[in-house]
Parts: structure tokens; sequence; C-alpha cells
């Protein structure tokens, strides 16, 4: 049975749904951040953001409950994960269960607010939050779900401003899910020996010695796929600036994994939201300066 409600009991679903480590807000922030400024050419409509913005933190809160929920198994068996509050017994499966429903209802309340076609879109967000935490289960690649989840902002921000998902919003949709590749494989291989003990599929054990490799080639695609985004947006100088910062970061990123030890590649996995930043800055700037001209 549930809990009383009370601060004690809110601190600890706080503690489920991770605010107390916002990356993966900031990692499911940026996509759609790019995709509103394309799509309003600068100038987004500021209630729409405001609504992506709260949108955006409730649907990873909501995220973070089902993931455990679902790695209720597993999470006690790793270094990393054996804390957290299903884990260790402080919260029930099933307060994660009405937590992820409470808020994913929140999130839904919000996006009633906008057009038609974004509301329907909205369906296939909350579909992909929720069956992403099982993929580990039937899939080496996971991560591809979860890009697809976090990138499907992208498409509902041009619904959102243009109701159409024009060729540019496919683009940083393709972009944002080779994206989730790149980082979460990262953050996959901080656990990878305690996931292929217990039996975890992840893109760190399936691309094995290769990985260093694997997440290089995607991290050059997604620089293409952003540079194919910014010639059809027609982005100036300071959008290719960011870019090239974006590209610096990768190095950085490589260096860091070279030798696939666990704390260096969480630090970077967490440098990524820079690498959201900068390509966000450079789209922003590139803007504000032409409608200055």
């Amino acid at each position: 049975m549930s809990q009383p409600l009370s601060v004690d009991r809110l601190s600890l679903y706080a503690e489920l749904i991770r605010l107390n480590r916002p990356i993966g807000i900031f990692l499911l922030l940026w996509p759609g951040l790019w995709a509103l400024w394309i799509a309003g050419a600068g100038q987004p409509t500021w209630w729409v953001v405001l609504i992506f913005l709260a949108g955006t933190a409730l649907m990873r809160s909501a995220g973070c409950a089902i993931n455990d929920y679902a790695d209720r198994d597993f999470d006690g068996h790793v270094a990393r994960t054996h804390q957290r509050p299903i884990a260790s017994g402080r919260v029930s499966p099933r307060e994660a269960l009405m937590v992820f429903v409470v808020l994913s209802l929140l999130a839904f309340v919000l996006v009633l607010f906008l057009n038609s076609t974004t509301i329907l879109m909205s369906f296939v967000a909350v579909a992909l939050a929720g069956v992403y935490p099982f993929m580990k289960r039937y899939t080496h690649m996971p991560q591809l779900v979860l890009g697809m989840a976090f990138g499907w902002a992208v498409p509902m921000a041009f619904t959102a401003l243009q109701e159409r998902v024009p060729p540019v919003a496919w683009l940083l949709f393709a972009a944002a899910v080779i994206w989730a590749l790149i980082y979460d494989t990262m953050y996959a291989m901080v656990d990878r020996e305690d996931d292929r003990r217990i039996g975890i599929k992840s893109t760190a054990i399936l691309f094995g010695r290769q990985d260093r490799l694997i997440i290089g080639l995607l991290q050059i695609l997604m620089l293409a796929l952003l540079a194919g985004a910014g010639l059809l947006a027609g982005l100036g100088l300071f959008y290719w600036l960011g870019l090239v910062t974006a590209g610096l970061l990768f190095v950085y990123q490589q260096w860091l994994i070279s030798e696939r030890e666990p704390a260096r590649c969480f630090r970077a996995f967490l440098n990524n939201n820079w690498f959201g930043m900068s390509v966000f800055i450079g789209i922003a700037i590139d803007y504000y300066l032409g409608a200055q001209i």
C-alpha cells in the first residue's frame, strides 16, 4: 500500500524523478529548442516555448519514474543504481506507476493548449516514453527508442508553430535520435560490466571494443545532419560557429572515453549538455543578429 503523502514522501518522489540530476531534462530540452527557434524563424511564440519547457521537465520526470519501475529487479544489482528509491525499498513500484501517470497527465494538460495536430502527436510521445525502459530486455539498441522519445519534441515543435513537419524537421529529428545513441552509449559504458552480468542489453555491450569507433562515426553523422538542417533553414555564420564548437566538444568526449574508465565515460555523457547548448546558441544568435540587420 502507498504511504500517506507527506513532505518526506514528496522528497522521495523528487529523488525518484531525479530532480537533483537535471541532465536528462537538458538533453531532452535542447532538440526541442533547436526546433522551436528554427520553426519560429528565431521568434517562436513565447507561450509555446513555456509549454515546451514545462512539458519537457514533466515528461523527463515521468520517464524516470517508469524507468525505475521497469528496472526494479535490476537496479539493486548495479553499483550506480542500488540506492534508487524503488531498489532500496523506500518507494513502492505502485507509487512509481502513479507518479508516471500523474506527471504524464499534467504534461497532456499542457499540450491541450496547442493545436489538434500537436495533441495527436503527443500520444506518440507518451507511448515512446512508456515503452523505452522495457526495451533493454529485448534489444541491444534501447538507445534507439530513447532517441525517438527524446527527439519527438522536434516534429511536435514544428506542428505547434507551423502545423506541418517540413524536411528540416525530420533532419533535426534524425540528428536527435543519433545524438541519443551517442550520449546514452557513453552512459551505458559506465555500467557495462554490471549490465553484462545481470543480462541487460545496451549498445555499449553490442559495440564492444568498437565502441569508440562507432560513437565517432555517429558523431560525424550527427554533425552532417545538423549541417544539412542548417542549409535547409538558411542559417548563417553564427550557426556554423556553434556547430564547429559542438564538433570540438565531440573531440573532447572522444578523449574522455579513450580509456573506457567509467567515471570519465560519465563525464563525457554529461558534456553533451554543452554540445546541445552550443548548437542552440548558434541558432539563436544567428536569427537574432539577422533580425537586427
